[in-house]
């Protein structure tokens, strides 16, 4: 009973820290002129904007189509860090999940 239980929480661990990754998952992308700088979360959604100097100089237009390309490009880097970061859970939780524990 005490392996069963010792499984249990190394999957309960396992699942906590898997949440923890997730939620630490933070990319900042710049603008390749440097005026504009967006960070996004692990699910894509802007959490910081940055324009720097000379930003308003660009018109509304082309500013608003360098934010939104800019934050697009944080978050296809978000999202490849979460897709890594679930890629490494699946494998360490399904040995977890393979892992029989004596007696089975």
């Amino acid at each position: 009973m005490d392996e069963l239980e010792a499984r249990a929480q190394r999957q309960l661990d396992g699942l906590r820290d898997f949440e923890e990754k997730l939620r630490a998952i933070s990319v900042r992308a710049t603008s390749s002129d440097g005026l504009v700088t967006a960070e996004v979360d692990a699910k894509g959604a802007l959490v910081d904007l940055r324009l720097e100097h000379g930003a308003n100089e660009l018109g509304a237009g082309r500013l608003a189509d360098q934010i939104v390309t800019t934050a697009a490009l944080a978050a296809q880097k978000a999202y490849a860090k979460v897709a890594a970061v679930t890629e490494e859970f699946n494998e360490s939780f399904g040995d977890l999940l393979a892992a029989r524990p004596a007696g089975d």
